[in-house]
């Protein structure tokens, strides 16, 4: 909708409908976000999710915390490598409350225009804070936000610590981290709850594939 405090920002409606992009993929526009700790298996099941429907001729993406911190959401630090370090303190995004708010934002307004692309986007963000997930869900149209948490133990995140990051944060090398001294919001009412543990990612993905097809996403 137009700002009226903004009018030189106007929002210029699509030549190609919503609807008419769906009709040609066959199937709904729609956003799972996948949620959980670090080390829960988010990105594993989304991945699996990706390559099965993309086997069954969907039109998906992926967007994968990890991959969006190398340029949408990149950090002070990586910025200042890039373009000098006054750049990478005014631009970049830390971990911090306030950076993190800012970034499920950014990939909020992403995944929602991919979703009106028409396409079957998933999301693998820790996301831990529930007002933050609902800001997204309050943003997109009824129907169009299916959060998934990926329910692991904390212990067995920590057991799995692909990249070090718990025991770091143990050592106190990392601070603020989500699971160990800032808090993980756990959704009070997710479309769908995975057991990761030590569950099988393709089945858990079947499941998530299962969930879209009986609300009517994933069309005929």
């Amino acid at each position: 909708m137009p700002d009226p405090t903004q009018p030189q920002v106007v929002w210029h409606e699509q030549a190609v409908s919503r609807a008419a992009r769906e009709k040609l993929n066959g199937h709904r526009g729609v956003v799972v976000w996948f949620t959980g700790l670090s080390g829960s298996g988010k990105s594993t099941v989304a991945g699996a999710v990706d390559a099965k429907l993309h086997a069954l001729g969907a039109h998906t993406y992926v967007l994968d915390g990890d991959n969006i911190r190398h340029g949408l959401s990149a950090t002070p630090q990586m910025l200042a490598e890039r373009h000098g370090e006054e750049f990478g303190k005014r631009f970049g995004l830390g971990f911090g409350a306030e950076d993190r708010t800012e970034n499920i934002r950014r990939i909020g307004s992403v995944a929602q225009l991919l979703c009106d692309a028409g396409l079957l986007t998933l999301t693998a963000f820790v996301s831990p804070y529930r007002a933050d997930r609902d800001a997204v869900r309050a943003a997109l149209g009824e129907g169009d936000f299916v959060e998934v948490f990926v329910d692991t133990p904390l212990e067995v995140c920590e057991r799995r610590d692909p990249k070090g990051l718990y025991k770091k944060a143990r050592a106190g090398e990392i601070k603020g981290f989500t699971g160990i001294d800032d808090p993980y919001e756990a959704p009070l009412s997710p479309e769908l709850t995975l057991a990761g543990g030590d569950a099988d990612p393709g089945v858990l993905a079947d499941r998530v594939i299962e969930h879209l097809r009986s609300t009517g996403k994933l069309g005929d």
